[in-house]
């Protein structure tokens, strides 16, 4: 080539090379870390983000924090997704997740300022993980996880998360009897479990209802406000005149033909209503339109219309009463009948409506009617029951409960510094600074609850020593020193496992990268 140079990347690319680039993407992923960290533990603190359109979010869920902020950076992505990997597996550790991961990018950095291979920090960290979900395995409680310690979990998980005046472990315990009621030889189906909301009163008026709660009322004010044990039908769909599967003009050319096909269209429409009818229902659930013609039909054979219900809701409809989901009214039998004890409407303020299928013990298909003072704090309930609810599920489905409070994070910690000792080399280091980086969690803790960082840290260990378990609980004004057990302050086990692998997997991918190649 006669000594020039060969570009092989367009004239708008960007290039970040070698010690430039990891610091980078370290400092990016480390940001993220800093944005959570004041919320985590139970006396954390709320984030308010605001976006261009002036809307507000007011949580201390990491995820939602993370989601909610516009990040462009490529390895701070890395972190959102972890968080975001985190919450779809287990519901909960999302700020634990991100803070580990920042640690052990911090961690990184010193290692590559003293010219320490990024793959000798990668084999330590990966061999540090291992150690680590050992040590997670060895804290898992003894016993049957029965409903005091589900209850337990529950609470601990929504503890701090804005549950108003309501006891966490009140709320606690309607998530665990929901958990419980759908619960078969084959599993939970957490899909079974719904969350609905609305503003107006305090958490404590939040129920637990056996069916469905759908947003809306009835088409026509006059129908009745209760329907006792209702033959049930659903339609995914409108009942309204079909539109032709290709242009077509028709030509009128006399009243008597415009009348014969006004005629045509209203026995149509008058159809489905008699499909409904001769089936027997007493209750119709429809996704889509209803035309006035049918409406009206159906209203005066006394059948209660409900349309323009969500995917969503007639799904759950179906699956708590039995009826059959139709696309097509025509095909409707009373075999395709479902039940309910009761269908109910609600009326709230400002015109409101909820409409309740119960369908009493047994059902298939539960709904947590959750309550809140204002919009916002409703928000972040939901947030803490959702959370609570697959804390719960996790806690049954994948085995065991852990210590909370950072006590997890110590015996982690304690269980890498002493095999640490026994590893020759460079890999040593590594896995003495994800001692420290686990150090983080109960420090964070501290200092979230009032506590001296580092007085709380030296105490919490020397209580572990001691003990064999100890941890940050949050008592009175601040924290205390405590067994987290004594004071139920449990986490699922399975939330511990995933935020060791995913916190140490996003930084020792993040630490492998020295380019990074950018292009509009």
């Amino acid at each position: 080539m006669g000594g020039r140079p060969v570009f092989v990347l367009s004239e708008d690319s960007e290039r970040t090379q070698g010690r430039d680039a990891q610091q980078s993407n370290i400092s990016a992923g480390r940001a993220i870390a800093e944005a959570v960290r004041s919320t985590l533990g139970p006396k954390g603190m709320d984030k308010m983000l605001v976006d261009d359109g002036g809307d507000v979010v007011i949580t201390n869920d990491g995820v939602t924090i993370l989601e909610e902020m516009d990040i462009e950076h490529p390895a701070a992505q890395m972190l959102v997704e972890v968080a975001q990997a985190q919450e779809d597996d287990v519901g909960d550790g999302t700020t634990t997740a991100a803070i580990l991961a920042g640690e052990l990018l911090a961690q990184a950095e010193d290692f590559l300022e003293q010219d320490i291979h990024p793959r000798t920090i990668v084999e330590g960290y990966n061999r540090a993980q291992r150690i680590a979900l050992d040590a997670v395995a060895d804290a898992t409680l003894e016993g049957d996880v029965d409903d005091s310690v589900l209850t337990a979990v529950a609470a601990s998980s929504m503890t701090g998360k804005g549950t108003g005046d309501v006891d966490p472990e009140t709320l606690a315990e309607y998530v665990v009897d929901a958990v419980r009621r759908v619960e078969t030889d084959d599993g939970i189906d957490r899909d079974a479990i719904a969350v609905t909301t609305k503003a107006g009163q305090s958490a404590g008026a939040t129920e637990l209802v056996d069916g469905v709660v759908a947003d809306g009322g009835p088409v026509f004010d006059t129908s009745p406000r209760s329907v006792q044990n209702p033959r049930i039908a659903t339609i995914n769909g409108s009942l309204e005149t079909r539109e032709a599967e290709i242009d077509a003009e028709y030509a009128i050319e006399s009243a008597d033909q415009l009348g014969a096909a006004l005629d045509a269209e209203n026995e149509e429409l008058r159809g489905y209503a008699e499909a409904v009818i001769d089936a027997g229902a007493d209750v119709l659930f429809c996704t889509g339109d209803v035309a006035g013609v049918t409406e009206n039909y159906l209203e005066k054979e006394g059948v209660v219309l409900f349309s323009g219900l969500d995917d969503a809701e007639l799904d759950n409809i179906v699956k708590a009463t039995g009826a059959t989901r139709l696309q097509r009214v025509e095909d409707l039998t009373a075999d395709d009948l479902g039940s309910a004890e009761e269908v109910r409407v609600e009326k709230y303020e400002e015109n409101e409506e909820r409409t309740f299928v119960d369908a009493g013990d047994g059902s298939p298909v539960v709904t947590l009617f959750v309550r809140g003072g204002t919009g916002h704090v409703l928000d972040e309930l939901e947030r803490a029951v959702d959370d609570a609810i697959d804390v719960v599920v996790a806690a049954i489905d994948e085995g065991g409960v852990v210590p909370g409070g950072g006590s997890t994070e110590v015996a982690i910690a304690s269980r890498l510094r002493d095999e640490a000792a026994g590893i020759e080399g460079r890999e040593q280091l590594a896995v003495e600074a994800v001692a420290d980086a686990f150090d983080a969690i109960p420090r964070t803790l501290a200092r979230n609850a009032g506590m001296d960082p580092i007085d709380a840290l030296v105490d919490v260990r020397a209580a572990y020593d001691r003990d064999g378990r100890a941890g940050i609980v949050a008592l009175g004004e601040t924290g205390e020193i405590a067994d987290p057990v004594d004071h139920g302050v449990l986490d699922p086990a399975a939330v511990k496992r995933e935020a060791v692998q995913s916190a140490v997997d996003a930084a020792t991918m993040i630490v492998r990268i020295d380019d990074v190649i950018s292009a509009d």
